[in-house]
């Protein structure tokens, strides 16, 4: 399945893609598409659903993050070999995790706001995984079990605030609007192995990043594992899992977003974003 969440920004409704691609309302079966939706339970009520006889939504409205109830926003940093390479870095022994605010989360095409006399914003397409079931301590083996569905992240990045601005990188992630989720969250049994899916983004329409996911250094499973053992995982949590070469930072000259720029970005399966950089404003 494919769940979403559409309308204004605060006012959502519950929605799926059908198979045809077009959106249906699900608002008269479920309030929204968060933790008990989104848990083994919730998800197989869904599934008996009869798509073509929910309501049909007419226009394209906006979506948003098409799930609620996360409690965190874990991320990971240096998960492709090639993106370290690029950035002058080691590949890492062991996993290395940030956290994004919860608050930068939004829409998948809302606009992208440049933080106040940032220079040096960056873009990094990457695949997150959206948990369904708590997981505490989980084995690798079972890992994706807790796995409810996963989703493309624009990974936003402020790089002095991240490197130059001290040593914890939470600090250039986690500012308004850095976290573009969606449009879709896409049911696991839908995409299968998550360990072969291209993906790829451009600024103002010229190639930048392309990649696939088989050349994570700790895939999907490893991750949550690991990440399970650092803090519980609870239902709605994501993980964004790094992100293939072709970022600003690692261009030679190295280059940055800036307000006027359009970022467009996808997943194979996971559907596309599309953002405008605008300028700081309170």
């Amino acid at each position: 399945m494919k769940l979403v969440r559409y309308g204004k920004p605060g006012k959502e409704k519950p929605g799926l893609i059908d198979a045809e691609g077009r959106l249906r309302d699900l608002s008269g079966v479920v309030a929204d598409i968060g933790p008990a939706q989104l848990s083994p339970a919730g998800l197989k009520k869904l599934a008996k659903l009869k798509a073509d006889k929910l309501p049909l939504v007419r226009g394209k409205p906006r979506m948003g993050v098409p799930f609620t109830g996360a409690t965190k926003f874990v991320a990971i940093g240096l998960n492709y070999a090639d993106h370290a390479a690029e950035t002058n870095n080691p590949i890492p022994k062991e996993p290395i995790v940030f956290h994004k605010t919860l608050s930068c989360m939004q829409g998948p095409d809302d606009d992208v706001m440049l933080p106040k006399n940032s220079v040096k914003t960056d873009w990094e397409v990457e695949l997150g995984i959206v948990i369904g079931t708590r997981a505490r301590y989980v084995s690798k083996r079972a890992a994706l079990d807790h796995v409810a569905g996963y989703v493309l992240v624009n990974d936003v990045s402020e790089r002095e605030w991240q490197i130059e601005r001290g040593p914890t990188w939470d600090k250039g992630k986690g500012f308004d609007t850095f976290g573009p989720v969606g449009p879709w969250l896409v049911t696991a049994d839908e995409v299968g192995n998550p360990q072969k899916l291209d993906m790829w983004l451009d600024v103002n329409g010229e190639k930048r990043q392309r990649g696939n996911t088989k050349t994570m250094i700790f895939d999907c499973a490893t991750l949550v594992s690991y990440v399970s053992g650092l803090f519980t995982l609870n239902p709605g949590d994501i993980i964004t899992t790094g992100t293939p070469p072709g970022v600003g930072s690692g261009m030679k000259p190295p280059s940055f977003l800036k307000a006027g720029d359009v970022v467009t970005l996808g997943i194979q399966g996971l559907g596309q974003q599309t953002q405008k950089i605008v300028k700081f404003k309170l």
